[in-house]
């Protein structure tokens, strides 16, 4: 029960951390490219995480024999994502596609819940699906009209620009898949492969970006923002996550991570000095809503 609760709460950790990435890896990316900061992100922090794994815990050769199924598979799931998200940021053209790619991001929990109930054998009411729809509803409004962004400007750079809107779409099934799946494939194994992982997705983000060319303006806020990204972002709020997919209350945190998108764009007006609208305390009552009834909804047994 005590590890239960533990894994839980880092869970719900790695979710504040998280909130972080797209205003830190946007103002990061402005000076260095998005593509070196995500390949730089995820090949310090896994590798910090690899070094950690073997020389501390001495658990790289436990780490290689978990089920192959979830090395391969789930492996391949957070690589994926991480390609998407930062190929979306990437390709956004200015900050108000970043910010409408956050939406896109941002369905991963709702789809999450979605995926146990037919992998993981969750029981749910018919409210389920309603709880879903509404923190869905205000997680895609919680971005949707900050400062000058619109519903228009939306749909007007959905025309023109498609790809990074369908990357990100990608990346959260992806997301969802991976939190489901770890449970499903690994769920009972003493510790994951997170720092693997990441140093992987690191690797195939640095292939990509030498396919580009990317400007690189280094100072000390870069290099403070880059050392943040990698440790705390990246290499634990993954690491936590994965416990808590594998060995906590998944529908609690799960549920809880409906509040992203509210703590995100709070993080992000901040950072970025970007002014907020009447619409980020509609989308707190609505995520916080949603997540409660989706939780409720649940069946016990």
């Amino acid at each position: 029960m005590r590890d239960n609760r533990l894994s839980t709460a880092l869970g719900l950790a790695a979710i504040f951390l998280w909130s972080a990435t797209f205003a830190v890896s946007r103002s990061l990316g402005e000076k260095v490219g998005v593509l070196t900061a995500g390949a730089l992100m995820l090949i310090i922090g896994g590798t910090i995480g690899c070094l950690y794994a073997g020389v501390v815990q001495r658990r790289m050769a436990a780490m290689l024999r978990l089920p192959r199924a979830y090395l391969l598979g789930c492996g391949s799931l957070l690589a994926a994502y991480m390609v998407c998200l930062f190929l979306s940021i990437g390709l956004a053209a200015n900050r108000q596609q970043t910010i409408e790619v956050g939406i896109i991001n941002y369905l991963w929990p709702g789809l999450t819940l979605a995926f146990a109930v037919p992998l993981l054998g969750t029981k749910v009411r018919r409210t389920f699906f309603v709880g879903i729809a509404v923190a869905v509803a205000g997680a895609a409004l919680a971005p949707l009209r900050v400062g000058e962004y619109s519903a228009e400007g939306l749909l007007q750079n959905l025309r023109t620009n498609p790809v990074p809107y369908g990357l990100m779409l990608v990346g959260a099934v992806a997301w969802a898949l991976y939190s489901v799946l770890s449970r499903r494939w690994a769920g009972g194994a003493e510790g994951g492969a997170v720092p693997l992982f990441t140093l992987a997705a690191g690797l195939v983000l640095l292939a990509i970006r030498m396919g580009f060319e990317q400007p690189s303006d280094w100072d000390g806020r870069a290099f403070a923002e880059l050392a943040f990204m990698a440790v705390f972002p990246v290499m634990l709020a993954y690491a936590f996550w994965d416990r808590a997919m594998r060995r906590g209350n998944v529908t609690l945190v799960a549920a809880a991570s409906y509040l992203a998108p509210l703590i995100s764009t709070v993080l992000s007006a901040i950072y970025l000095q970007v002014d907020v609208g009447w619409n980020l305390w509609l989308a707190c009552v609505l995520t916080v809503a949603g997540a409660a009834l989706a939780q409720r909804s649940v069946v016990r047994v």
